[in-house]
């Protein structure tokens, strides 16, 4: 009697190797190493090619997943990356930020009974390949169309339309505010996290299809939305986020030493303050350091404060560890680096001494109530229960609201009460003709691959303006 064949023996999940915690807090290279091509080709073998790919539907900008991966098991990693391509014009940034455990993987069918396949360090190591070997050939461009469109903003938002209006055949400007491109991907995200480098690899990468780039220009001051119309632009895009700093009604709130985590993070990274002594920036060192908040702004925050040189770092949230909204890779590797966790916790006061700046911190003990306006429950003191922290630099960072620098200039551009633009949730049309918007100028701070979506659809709608009208 002939014996059954075997089960096939089930491929665990790879893991991307990465640096040690106690190495890692105390410099800013990148935390995780990459697949090799090895883990890479075994990684996409788990992949189940579902005829109805639920990954798909969970990717806001829609890349074939399952055809890129099959590419990968094959080991044609430069047809893997023009697979993407065809979608995503920024799979190297969208392989190390995305929340993919919320969206492509979070649908994957494999991770019901197991762990999902690793669809987003697939992403990231097809993306390194490229960049290393330069082998795919870019993607092909339709017969120009003579329209021009101009792109305010070089985040991820801005970059997707860029990225997908110079395929369709239109000429595209970009005008970035800062003197470098990237937007909340340099100022925001810490080199350990994005590198600088991959950014403005996928950055030019746009230029070598025709993109034009303009930094150093903020649109609002040096040139209005209607000047730009006058120079001959036929529509406009909107991408400029959500870069006004939120701040506490706290007493001791203008102490030496409080400081947002915008600006703390831009001094950080697009200040380059990072790589002291080669850049001087100034920015302040705590040795005792406290941070606000409990997103991948607070995570990027307090371990920016470790790699400065902090002995301590505590993050104080004031809602439970499973409220967290940081994605869980960024609190694991902030836990492991050494980052302490205050739960339930909120600033009552900031202390100070006879130089006015902050010592300390009573702290206020909270417990979770009824749910509040956003579905979570809503944090309510414990009565009698505060306790004091020590720190000499406090970071701010529980969220972001919109800079009306370009929006508060620009006439027939309805906004809604919060100052943020009110556009078409599907096609980002705002209220003033020729003028689209998306990203977290819309939407309030969110993720990239969110931004980019917002990018694809208003892309999409661009497009058939210039082709039809409005």
């Amino acid at each position: 009697m002939a014996e059954k064949p075997g089960k096939k023996e089930k491929i665990p999940r790879q893991s991307m190797p990465e640096q040690k915690p106690d190495v890692r807090a105390r410099n800013f290279e990148e935390v995780p190493f990459g697949l090799p091509s090895e883990a890479a080709i075994l990684e996409a073998q788990r992949c189940l090619q579902c005829k109805s790919p639920a990954c798909v539907e969970g990717c806001p900008v829609g890349v074939d997943i399952p055809g890129f991966i099959a590419l990968v098991r094959e080991g044609k990693f430069t047809d893997a990356i023009s697979k993407i391509w065809e979608m995503n014009a920024l799979p190297a940034v969208c392989g190390r930020v995305c929340p993919q455990e919320l969206q492509c993987e979070g649908k994957c069918i494999v991770g019901k009974k197991d762990q999902p396949v690793a669809i987003g360090n697939l992403e990231r190591f097809v993306a390194d390949y490229e960049r290393k070997n330069r082998l795919a050939p870019m993607p092909k461009k339709a017969a120009r169309t003579g329209k021009k469109v101009a792109v305010v903003g070089s985040g991820p938002s801005g970059l997707t339309v860029a990225g997908d209006l110079i395929l369709k055949g239109h000429e595209v400007s970009i005008f970035e505010a800062f003197h470098k491109p990237g937007g909340v991907l340099v100022y925001g995200i810490p080199e350990f996290r994005l590198p600088k480098e991959i950014v403005f690899s996928e950055v030019e990468g746009l230029e070598r299809q025709g993109v034009h780039l303009e930094c150093n220009q903020v649109v609002g001051r040096s040139v209005s939305l209607d000047e730009l119309f006058a120079q001959g632009f036929d529509a406009i895009y909107l991408g400029v986020g959500a870069g006004l700093p939120t701040l506490l009604d706290v007493p001791g709130k203008n102490l030496i030493g409080i400081m947002s985590a915008n600006e703390y993070l831009t001094r950080s990274n697009l200040m380059k303050a990072y790589r002291f002594p080669e850049y001087d920036t100034p920015i302040i060192r705590g040795k005792n350091v406290v941070t606000l908040g409990g997103g991948n702004v607070a995570m990027d925050s307090a371990r920016t404060a470790l790699r400065l040189g902090a002995d301590v770092s505590r993050i104080v949230y004031r809602r439970s560890r499973a409220e967290l909204p940081a994605r869980a890779a960024e609190v694991h590797h902030a836990e492991e680096e050494g980052v302490e966790f205050h739960f339930l916790a909120a600033p009552l006061e900031f202390k100070g001494n006879e130089k006015g700046r902050v010592i300390g911190m009573k702290v206020q003990q909270m417990e979770l109530g009824e749910p509040d306006a956003s579905g979570r429950r809503r944090p309510v003191p414990v009565e009698g229960n505060v306790y004091d922290l020590e720190c000499d630099l406090v970071i701010i960072a529980v969220g972001a609201g919109a800079n009306p620098l370009l929006t508060k200039s620009t006439e027939g551009l309805q906004l809604n009460k919060w100052g943020y633009i009110v556009a078409d949730p599907v096609t980002g049309k705002t209220s003033k003709k020729g003028v689209w918007a998306g990203g977290d100028i819309v939407t309030g701070a969110a993720t990239v691959i969110l931004a980019m979506g917002a990018g694809r659809q208003a892309a999409d709608s661009i497009h058939d303006y210039l082709m039809r009208g409005w």
